[in-house]
C-alpha cells in the first residue's frame, strides 16, 4: 500500500475512513505500508496512532527505495495506492491495483491495465478487495509500447531522420 496525497492524508475525516477501511482488510490479509513521512506526520497530528496499534496485520515500514518497492509489489496479491507511478508499475507486473483517488493521470492503467479507481469509498474498496481475494481479478493487457524497448525505438527513429 502507498498513501501520501494531500487530498487523502491532510483531510482528517478521509484519513480516518481509510484507516477504518484498512482495519477491515487487514483482518483478511496482511497490509504492508512503507509509510510516507507526510502521512506519518498526519497520523500523529490527528491522534490516529490508536487505530494503527489495534491492527495486527497492518505492517508499517520506513519508506522504501525503488527496487525494494518493485520487489514488494511483484510479490503482493494487490496494491492499494494514491500514487500514479505505482499504478503503472502494477499494470506492468499484472498486479491488481485499487486507486484511492477520484481520478488518475494514468487512464490507460484503468482502460486496459490492472487499475480500478475506488476513490476513498469504504464500501467500494471493500467490494473490490473481496473480489480480488476471491480470485475475481480484472482482465488486463500490457499497454502498447510498454515493453521496455522505448530507447531502441527512439534511436531507430532518430537514425531514420538523420
Amino acid at each position: 500500500m502507498t498513501l501520501h496525497r494531500p487530498s487523502n492524508v491532510d483531510n482528517k475525516e478521509i484519513l480516518k475512513t481509510l484507516l477504518q477501511t484498512f482495519n477491515v482488510i487487514q483482518k483478511k490479509i496482511k497490509i504492508i505500508y512503507p509509510i510516507h513521512p507526510r502521512t506519518q506526520k498526519r497520523i500523529k497530528q490527528f491522534g490516529f496512532e490508536k487505530y494503527i496499534k489495534q491492527m495486527k496485520n497492518f505492517i508499517i515500514t520506513p519508506p522504501l527505495g525503488y527496487l525494494d518497492m518493485i520487489c514488494l509489489l511483484d510479490n503482493t496479491k494487490f496494491l492499494m495506492t494514491d500514487s500514479g507511478g505505482t499504478q503503472e508499475e502494477s499494470t506492468i507486473l499484472k498486479i491488481p491495483c485499487l486507486t484511492l483517488r477520484e481520478n488518475t493521470e494514468r487512464p490507460i492503467t484503468v482502460d486496459i491495465g490492472t487499475n480500478i479507481i475506488v476513490r476513498t469509498n469504504k464500501n467500494k474498496i471493500l467490494k473490490e478487495v473481496n473480489k480480488i481475494l476471491a480470485g475475481n481479478v480484472k482482465k488486463n493487457k500490457i499497454p502498447k509500447y510498454w515493453d521496455g524497448k522505448t530507447s531502441q525505438r527512439i534511436v531507430k527513429n532518430l537514425n531514420a531522420k538523420c
